[in-house]
């Protein structure tokens, strides 16, 4: 790229914290769509597991998408799966033919979501799993980068000259990509989708109105074996989705695999581990002195309809059962007031609709692009 090319960061979360401070750190312009753009500093500052500093200066901070879209020349939205719907929808007439619009991560179903909003023509990427895990510090200020990736995929939808943005993302991230050689590879993963829902059913499945607890749960410091028991068997399940697929399933490893280990036990002590998980809590409310679960939380209202439920979409159009993966959508329909699964089948609900990137068409397109 001859001259350097403008970002805009849409979402105000963790994760657009950090990669707003990253790339502007880098010396790039970084504009922010956010709808508290009165909170937000135009100094923002990231610090690293290590010690490392991030510092910088952000160009333009507005919630009017014609302040900052026009003048961006890549678009990367940094927000739950039940936004992207509703945020590709409000910037889409800002777009030029030239605008790159991309994701922080694929598995809450943006390429499905983009294509159905915005047509063919637009070039997209989006990351196979998140660069970072992120908190916030000082809202609009400064965050925390809790820890880095050794590795990050990276796929394309119609999109030119690629390898100059693997190029461009390894020199900001400072972390090696690969490139994904179909869309799926990426909007199917193992990672959230599974590994969050699976948690919070073993945690909460015998959950009552009448149990309260009296402390906060900690999310993978306390990781026990029959949560990891039930995290391999989903993700058996979740490899023979991708068995039936026409995907590199190197790119998508099983879960023993890629936390380096050999079995249940194995697998509670990896994650149990982990520096970066260290400190998070399960999603909870103070209530009555105690605390209960919190099923408004983004771990129920994103992991399972933006995550386990495109998981189990697929696998039902390709005739696989999965009762694992079925029991816990079963579970956590009940515990949000939804309708999506009855008898092992997703069914025509008014919840299955509301989820804009269920579309079998786009998918089946998926299936045969390169």
């Amino acid at each position: 790229m001859k001259t350097k090319p403008t970002f805009c960061i849409c979402g105000g979360g963790a994760l657009g914290h950090v990669m707003a401070g990253v790339i502007s750190a880098k010396g790039y312009k970084v504009n922010i769509l956010t709808n508290k753009p009165t909170l937000w500093s135009n100094l923002i500052t990231i610090k690293d597991p290590n010690g490392k500093v991030f510092s910088g200066n952000l160009n333009i901070i507005s919630s009017n998408p014609d302040e900052v879209i026009p003048m961006s020349n890549i678009i990367l939205l940094c927000l739950p799966g039940y936004l992207i719907d509703q945020e590709i929808k409000r910037i889409k007439n800002f777009l030029s033919p030239e605008t790159i619009i991309g994701s922080i991560v694929a598995s809450t179903g943006f390429f499905i979501t983009a294509i159905s909003n915005l047509g063919k023509s637009f070039g997209l990427f989006a990351f196979q799993r998140v660069p970072y895990i992120a908190r916030v510090k000082d809202y609009g200020h400064s965050a925390f980068l809790l820890g880095y990736k050794n590795h990050l995929n990276l796929a394309f939808w119609n999109l030119m000259h690629q390898d100059r943005y693997l190029r461009l993302f390894q020199i900001i991230l400072e972390t090696p990509i690969s490139r994904l050689d179909n869309i799926l590879e990426a909007t199917l993963t193992n990672s959230n989708p599974i590994l969050h829902p699976t948690r919070l059913y073993r945690l909460f499945h015998r959950w009552n109105n009448t149990i309260i607890y009296p402390n906060e749960l900690l999310f993978y410091e306390e990781w026990d074996d029959e949560t990891s028991e039930l995290l391999i068997a989903c993700d058996n399940e979740f490899q023979l989705v991708l068995s039936a697929l026409p995907l590199n399933k190197q790119s998508i490893p099983p879960l023993l695999d890629y936390y380096e280990s050999y079995d249940k036990h194995s697998l509670t002590e990896k994650i149990r581990s982990i520096p970066a998980f260290k400190g998070i809590k399960v999603p909870m409310q103070q209530f009555e002195g105690g605390y209960i679960p919190d099923f408004e939380n983004r771990y129920f209202t994103e992991d399972i309809p933006y995550g386990l439920l495109i998981i189990k979409f697929i696998a039902q159009q390709q005739s696989i059962s999965t009762p694992e993966i079925d029991k816990i959508l079963e579970w956590g329909q009940s515990v949000t007031n939804k309708l999506y699964i009855k008898n092992h089948l997703l069914i025509n609900s008014k919840d299955i609709a509301d989820i804009a990137c269920l579309n079998a068409n786009i998918l089946n397109e998926f299936l045969e692009y390169k």
